[in-house]
């Protein structure tokens, strides 16, 4: 039966008259109205507490997410690849092992997106790190072999300098006037601290998605220092339907009315954005196989009507996930380092044009005779928040053919020469095994006869690196102990 345009009317005055803070109120005028019963929101119920409660409480403090990391602090400049300029940085590390007479037994470890530098648990540390299975005296990675170094990227928030760090030209926090970074960045950054470590040539470089980017570019860009390779459900350079998913997660975080464009820190944080942007990150970590076995069409509460809050298993489990990281890892990071992400691309054409923009900012920096440096400077200037970039900025010239693209991947990866694992899992979404064959593709075409490809069957998508001890594990193992 349709409803007296009249009706509607007065509803439309009634919210008008209530507001936005009134908007549970607004929903039981309009059951009392129409006769019918208000749905309820016990989702909603819980986000809007989460917001009053931030708006009395403080902040949140990342660096006590994580404990006991070491801090290396280097006073001098860094120069970005996108033109940009720290004054000074902070890289937070953690190690596990003894490191040899000689120096040659490091592995540094690479993180993915959001990962911290603590993998493994220690006496500083004894809670389990994002990769404790895998680390320890026998295990993949053995300690009683091994000396293990693991950091915080720079432009992350557990203890390495990022947008939430200290800018020391303002005392304010950088938020989006920190420089825009590349995953080339982040491991030039970690190369300094391995120079501050006194380790000129590592075992093996190792890591996954991310990590695994950030491994195949330490290799790229310092062969004489990395012994072995291992890159773990990565790519050589983003492809689209990746680039689309973050693209996504990013929207939801910037279209938060706590966002601010990133200036939130004196405020409420952006907890809404960062959970919708987590949630949709969690489906594409796993696989539907998976979800299939584990949750199916089970529903929370199957002799209750259906709800529009989470009701399926399946959407529990993505409201637990996202609710708990909402406020564990900070927003702007969350934007700086997947954009990072987006951009990477080994091929010689990109590597080039970056290191180029990086050595004019170098020498523009240096011409300046800075007495104190800028935070952030490009060609002289303070630098563009995120979002102010123009689009010249980020471009540059690509190969057109399918055959130039390939054949610029080779070239980028042309004095990667050591023993390689790369291994992909078929179930996963994120980064499909496409990217990884093309990896061990590019290598092999480049003259490199040590690539070990494995391709996994298993069913928990992108995270299988983080939970196949067993045939991760097993690959690890005999890739860093027997290789040749």
């Amino acid at each position: 039966m349709l409803r007296s345009p009249l009706l509607y009317r007065a509803l439309g005055a009634a919210a008008r008259r209530i507001g936005a803070a009134g908007t549970r109120s607004f929903g039981a005028a309009a059951a009392r109205a129409s006769g019918r019963s208000a749905m309820d929101f016990p989702c909603i119920d819980r986000l809007e507490m989460r917001q009053r409660d931030l708006m009395a409480g403080p902040e949140p403090t990342y660096e006590k997410v994580v404990t006991g990391y070491e801090v290396f602090h280097d006073s001098r400049p860094f120069v970005c690849d996108h033109g940009g300029v720290l004054p000074q940085m902070d890289i937070a590390y953690e190690t596990w092992g003894r490191l040899d007479a000689d120096r040659s037994n490091a592995i540094l470890i690479h993180t993915g997106l959001s990962g911290s530098s603590h993998a493994h648990s220690h006496a500083k540390n004894s809670r389990p790190g994002w990769w404790e299975k895998f680390i320890g005296p026998g295990r993949a990675i053995d300690t009683d072999r091994y000396y293990v170094v693991c950091t915080n990227v720079i432009g992350g928030c557990y203890g390495s300098t990022g947008p939430w760090s200290v800018d020391p030209a303002t005392g304010a926090r950088y938020a989006t006037t920190f420089p825009l970074l590349t995953v080339n960045d982040m491991v030039r950054a970690q190369f300094r601290l391995l120079d501050r470590l006194g380790i000129h040539r590592l075992h093996a470089s190792v890591g996954a998605s991310m990590g695994g980017m950030q491994s195949l570019c330490a290799a790229a860009l310092h062969p004489e220092r990395v012994g072995r390779l291992v890159t773990i459900s990565a790519c050589a350079r983003s492809h689209p339907y990746s680039i689309a998913l973050r693209f996504a997660q990013r929207q939801a975080l910037m279209a938060d009315p706590n966002f601010r464009r990133g200036f939130y820190y004196d405020g409420v944080q952006p907890h809404v954005g960062m959970k919708l942007a987590r949630a949709v990150a969690t489906v594409t970590y796993r696989s539907g196989p998976e979800w299939e076995l584990r949750f199916g069409r089970r529903r929370r509460a199957p002799d209750q009507p259906p709800a529009l809050c989470p009701d399926f298993l399946i959407e529990t489990y993505l409201d637990h996930q996202s609710e708990r990281f909402c406020l564990q890892y900070d927003a702007n990071s969350l934007l700086y380092v997947s954009k990072a992400m987006d951009m990477f691309d080994i091929s010689r054409s990109v590597t080039s044009r970056l290191a180029a923009q990086r050595d004019r900012a170098a020498a523009e920096l240096e011409r300046e005779q800075l007495a104190a440096p800028a935070p952030c400077t490009t060609n002289g200037s303070v630098c563009m928040a995120i979002e102010d970039q123009p689009a010249s900025a980020a471009g540059h010239s690509q190969p057109e053919t399918e055959d130039e693209i390939i054949q610029d991947l080779v070239a980028g990866v042309a004095d990667v020469k050591q023993p390689t694992l790369v291994l992909g899992v078929q179930s996963d979404i994120l980064f499909p095994v496409k990217q990884q064959r093309e990896i061990a593709e590019i290598l092999r075409r480049a003259g490199n006869d040590r690539v070990t490809y494995y391709e996994l069957d298993a069913m928990y998508g992108h995270d299988t690196f983080l939970i196949d001890v067993v045939n991760v594990g097993a690959a690890i193992k005999g890739h860093l102990d027997n290789s040749i």
